[in-house]
């Protein structure tokens, strides 16, 4: 039942991708709100796979490959939906539902089960580390959609090419609020994240150099980059945006170092 679930939701995602496209390429906003709905029937069912996870295996959905993917998949879907309800972005989802749509591709043909680590691991606490630093990466997310499509945006304005572009993103200064609103709301859950765990190195004697603790130093790094990269005077918003989207594949690509390594140190927490 959780690979049917999660597969239903991988292609209700699909869907919304589709019809996001078409609205770009045939200039109908419309289908942007159906998109909206139709990524939020999405993470009904994605939630009902998570909860099924749960009951299942009696832990969390956040330790192993597929389960740690598919929950950061509803994350970004849920910040997705946020931002076209509350933020009036729902074209951002050209951004975002294509990247929730392929990490729970990849969490489905991986397999939704749980991780290898040892159970004194698996305290409430580092699940907790877990999930806030994945509330931060969603947040990440938002603000690099917001910030590639700022970028874009502000070229064709730049080149006063006032095309498909131009009439289907959302306007400069809703972009450019829309990413400091993910960075601002990411930033304080990363941080609890990083506390989280030091707290779990100390309490379990990990070893310094922890791969997944690192990885969240540097993700902190990221976040507080690109906030420091709106201050100042000048043209702090293209900065920002052009901040977000760097760090966001800078986090991606490690990521992938960080599973290619676990895979070689047969470590899979």
């Amino acid at each position: 039942m959780i690979g049917i679930l999660h597969i239903g939701s991988f292609a209700l995602y699909g869907v919304a991708g589709a019809l996001l496209g078409v609205s770009l390429m045939r200039d109908m906003r419309r289908l942007t709100a159906l998109a909206s709905i139709v990524v939020a029937v999405g993470l009904v069912i994605h939630a009902a796979g998570l909860a099924d996870f749960t009951a299942t295996w009696d832990q969390l959905p956040l330790a192993g490959l597929g389960p740690a993917l598919s929950t950061l998949a509803f994350l970004i879907g849920l910040g997705f939906l946020m931002a076209a309800t509350l933020g009036h972005a729902s074209t951002v989802g050209l951004v975002l539902v294509p990247i929730v749509t392929v990490l729970t591709a990849v969490a489905a043909v991986v397999g939704i089960a749980p991780g290898d680590s040892p159970t004194s691991y698996r305290a409430g606490w580092f699940f907790l580390h877990i999930f806030f630093a994945f509330v931060g990466i969603a947040g990440l997310a938002v603000a690099f959609a917001a910030g590639l499509m700022y970028l874009l945006q502000f070229r064709e304005l730049k080149s006063k090419h006032f095309g498909a572009i131009f009439r289907f993103f959302p306007p400069l200064e809703t972009l450019d609020r829309l990413g400091r609103r993910g960075l601002l709301i990411g930033f304080p859950f990363l941080t609890l994240a990083l506390l989280l765990g030091w707290a779990w190195t100390v309490s379990f004697d990990v070893p310094p150099g922890n791969l997944k603790l690192t990885w969240v130093v540097l993700i902190w790094v990221v976040f507080l980059t690109a906030l420091l990269a709106r201050l100042g005077a000048g043209q702090k918003a293209e900065r920002g945006a052009l901040a977000s989207v760097i760090g966001f594949i800078v986090v991606v690509v490690l990521y992938v170092v960080l599973r290619v390594q676990e895979v070689q140190q047969g470590v899979f927490l």
